[in-house]
Formats: C-alpha cells, sequence, structure tokens
C-alpha cells in the first residue's frame, strides 16, 4: 500500500477514534508514513515518545497481518491488553499460555483475523508458529522489532534467537505469492551509533530510512551520589523517601533476590511497596502494575523486566540502589521518569571508588565480566565440535555457540534454521571488555547530560544541562 493512499487526515481521524489523540507528535506522522510506503526504517526514540503508535496505527490501516517481536512477556501482555481495550483484534503467543489459549490464537492467525500478533523470537521460531506464518494465502505486511536493543544487548549470549531474525523476511517471502513485500522497522529508545550498525546488519535492512531523536530531557534532574557502606545505602533511600511522600517512582536493582530483600525491608519500615521481576507469575506481575498505577503502591522494587511499555506519566523519581551495568539500561530506566514534562530526579547510589566497605557494585561487575568470559570460552570450544554446515542444534549452549559466530562474522544463517560456517576460529568480542562507559559516567566531572548525547552520537562539546549534579 502506497502511503500517499491513505491522506493525513485519515492518519488523524485514526488516531483520535482509537487512542484519542488529536495530533501526532514529531515525528510519529513521520514514521506511520515510512511504514505505510512498506520502506524498512530504523527508529531510536527516547522513552516516552509514542513509539508503540507508530506501527500499531499503520497495522491498523494495511491488509494482512503486522508481527511484533518483542523481549519481555509482561511488555506484550500490557501492550496487547492496551489494544483489545481499544478494541483493535491483537494477540500475543508465549510458551506460559495455556494450551486452550494457544490453539485458539493459532487459529486466529489461520483465519486472518488479527491486525497485530506479538511474539518472542524464540516463540517466532517454534514450528507450530512459523508453519502458520509461512501458508502462501496468510499476508504479512511488516515485521516490527521492538525494544531493538536487546538484539545487541541479548543476541550471542542470552537470547541466540535475536541473532536469527535477519532470515525472516527472505524465508517468508519464499512461501509468498511473487510480488509480496514485508518492511521490517526497528524501534528502540537506546542505541549508539555501533548498535544502529548492528541491528541494520543483522536485520538485512534495506536502504532504510532512519529517525534519530536527541534523548536529552530537560525536566530531568540527573544525580549520583556515594554511599560507604551497605547500611549507608539503605539510610540514604530512607533519607530520599522521606522527601518524597506519596510520589510515584521506581527503585531498580539487578537481581530478583535483591527486589524482595529490599521491598521486605521497606515493609518493615512502614512503606507500602513490592518487589517486581520476571520470575513471577503474570497475575502477579499485572496486579502489581495494577496498584502501582492506580496509586495503590507509590514504588516498586524492580529488576529491569519492569517498565518497558508501562505508561504512568507522573513518575516523579527513578532510584537505582545498584547502578546498572549498561549505559543503555540505565538511559532506558530513567526515561520511566517525568514523562507528563514536569521536574523528575534520577538519583543513582554507588559505592565509593575502592570499594573497601560496600563491595557490592564492584562484585556485581565482576561477576558479570566473568560470566560473559566463560560463556566465550565454552562457545570456542563448542564451536570446535560442531558440523561446519547444518542444522541449528536444540541446545542451549550450541545456539549460543553459533550465535557468537555469527556476531564476529564467521557464520552465515542459509535460513532461519540452517548454518554455514566460514572460519573455524571464534575471534574476541569486543563485549568482554563490558560496558565501561557506565563506569565513566558515573565518575565523570562534566554535565551527565553532554556525557549521554555524546555517547549516543550527538556530540555537543559546549552543552551544559543545568539539570544534573555537575552543572547546577
Amino acid at each position: 500500500m502506497n502511503s500517499n493512499a491513505i491522506a493525513a487526515h485519515t492518519l488523524r481521524d485514526t488516531l483520535q477514534k482509537v487512542w484519542g489523540y488529536s495530533e501526532f507528535r514529531h515525528p510519529q506522522e513521520e514514521i506511520i508514513c515510512s511504514l505505510l510506503s512498506q520502506q524498512d526504517t530504523l527508529i531510536v526514540m527516547p522513552t516516552g515518545g509514542g513509539k508503540s503508535i507508530c506501527f500499531q496505527l499503520p497495522a491498523l490501516l494495511q491488509p494482512g497481518l503486522t508481527l511484533v517481536v518483542s523481549p519481555l512477556v509482561a511488555l506484550m501482555e500490557n501492550q496487547v491488553k492496551e489494544l483489545r481495550d481499544r478494541y483493535v483484534p491483537a494477540a500475543l503467543l508465549h510458551s506460559e499460555l495455556p494450551t486452550h489459549q494457544r490453539k485458539q490464537i493459532l487459529q486466529q492467525i489461520e483465519r486472518q483475523q488479527l491486525k497485530l500478533l506479538y511474539l518472542s523470537p524464540e516463540t517466532l521460531f517454534s514450528a507450530p508458529v512459523w508453519e502458520r506464518l509461512r501458508q502462501p494465502q496468510l499476508q504479512i505486511n511488516s515485521l516490527i522489532l521492538d525494544e531493538a536493543h536487546c538484539l545487541v544487548q541479548w543476541g550471542d549470549t542470552f537470547r541466540p534467537a535475536y541473532r536469527r531474525l535477519g532470515t525472516v523476511r527472505p524465508a517468508l517471502l519464499q512461501s509468498k505469492p511473487k510480488g509480496t513485500k514485508i518492511a521490517i522497522a526497528a524501534f528502540t529508545a537506546t542505541a549508539d551509533p555501533i548498535t544502529q550498525t548492528t541491528i541494520q546488519q543483522v536485520l538485512q535492512l534495506q536502504q532504510p530510512q532512519v529517525f534519530r531523536q536527541n534523548p536529552y530531557r530537560p525536566n530531568l534532574h540527573l544525580q549520583v551520589q556515594t554511599v560507604w557502606t551497605p547500611r549507608g545505602r539503605k539510610q540514604k533511600l530512607l533519607k530520599f523517601l522521606q522527601t518524597k511522600p506519596q510520589q510515584a517512582g521506581l527503585i531498580y536493582v539487578r537481581t530478583r533476590r535483591d527486589s524482595e530483600g529490599l521491598a521486605a525491608w521497606l515493609n518493615q519500615q512502614g512503606y507500602t511497596t513490592a518487589a517486581y521481576h520476571a520470575g513471577l507469575s503474570a497475575e502477579e506481575r499485572r496486579e502489581i502494575e495494577a496498584e502501582w498505577l492506580s496509586g495503590k503502591i507509590p514504588f516498586v522494587i524492580c529488576t529491569s523486566a519492569f517498565g518497558m511499555g508501562i505508561n504512568k506519566p507522573d513518575v516523579r523519581w527513578v532510584i537505582h540502589f545498584h547502578a546498572p551495568l549498561l549505559l543503555s539500561e540505565y538511559i532506558q530506566e530513567i526515561g520511566r521518569a517525568g514523562r507528563d514534562g514536569k521536574p523528575s530526579i534520577a538519583l543513582t547510589l554507588v559505592s565509593e571508588p575502592t570499594g573497601w566497605l560496600d563491595p557490592q557494585d564492584k562484585q556485581r561487575q565482576e561477576f558479570f565480566a566473568q560470566k560473559l568470559r566463560s560463556q566465550y570460552n565454552q562457545a570456542q570450544q563448542l564451536a570446535k565440535k560442531l558440523p561446519k554446515k547444518g542444522e541449528i542444534p536444540r541446545d542451549y549452549e550450541s545456539a549460543i555457540a553459533l550465535s557468537l559466530l555469527h556476531s564476529t562474522g564467521q557464520l552465515e544463517w542459509q535460513d532461519p534454521f540452517h548454518y554455514i560456517i566460514h572460519q573455524p576460529r571464534l575471534q574476541s568480542s569486543t563485549k568482554l571488555n563490558t560496558d565501561n562507559l557506565i563506569n565513566k559516567y558515573l565518575n565523570s566531572r562534566s554535565c551527565r547530560w553532554r556525557f549521554l548525547l555524546s555517547a549516543f552520537g550527538f556530540n555537543q562539546p559546549e552543552f551544559n544541562c543545568k539539570h544534573c549534579d555537575r552543572c547546577y
């Protein structure tokens, strides 16, 4: 479908009718037109910029099905619930679904009753789903990769299926009528120039239109505070909470155990809060989200599993009780605050530089780096034993090894399920150095927003934000 065939007033009418907005934010309309013209597109927009509408609205106006590949069940659940509440025919498939629900959705796909189908990369490549998507009569208009930075962040060491997504379009087109087009669009809030290049290469984007928005948020005040002991970290947190009674906020920690332990301790201090992590059931996650959105729980103690796709405009503060491991995680998570444009605070608590009295941050980073090294060493050994050509093994360790080979340019995917290894030796990866950017950011003596802008490809050497603890 040509975007020119859909008048601007039709786009606005749909926006008003389904979402209740009278005008688009910049550059939503341009992105929607790019997708409607079936142009490959890469979109880097700050958290809260309205990315979802950019692919949901075109899905309604085009014939056929839009596939949305998304990393987290919680994220998919929220988006699909919102769409169904607006009477949009949308569904999600994931491994936790009861068998009868799964069968029902597979039937909806066959009968072409859906406009949007949300699924993880792993579910996309599962036999029952792939078999139905390849049916010649099923019209697929586009493949959307939501939270596309996960392809780079997780694709070769955690979620190897991400590395095969570039094979989806050519494999699907083989089974479709001649002349069929499937556009690919990748959406993310955090992609530095290297990440953008990797996304384009892995997805095999063809002359994509690129939309990049500056991540600067003038209403978001950035602070980093040093804590000297574990007890001092908790006391600093309590002192902050005492100054923000009943304000909506989020406290990020790194592990499930941390979230449960800190939530229990704060409950003992008289605060109403809850631990949120990927280990909870869908019902438990939904209940906590609803209580937080309604204000019954002012703040949640959460891992990175919380926040993606959950829209609460009046979050006044975000605390990183533990410093994140990656700068991209940091940008994602502080972006939950201040979506309504009002002043908000992003506070990170860090151990003093030596880490003698509070070694938790240093131990966490060392554990992450050691785990990464172990994965690469294991992959090196496995890669020597794998056939040079064949079907992707079902075991997780071999899948990781193949993804690592692909990330170093030594492996080619023939289709989603077959590979060829061109070189036997696995080269070292820059990922082994982990992300030292987060440490440089936390210890930076210059404007924090300037550092972030530079890291994500927006160099402004004279910039001083007046909204961080370094230049306020």
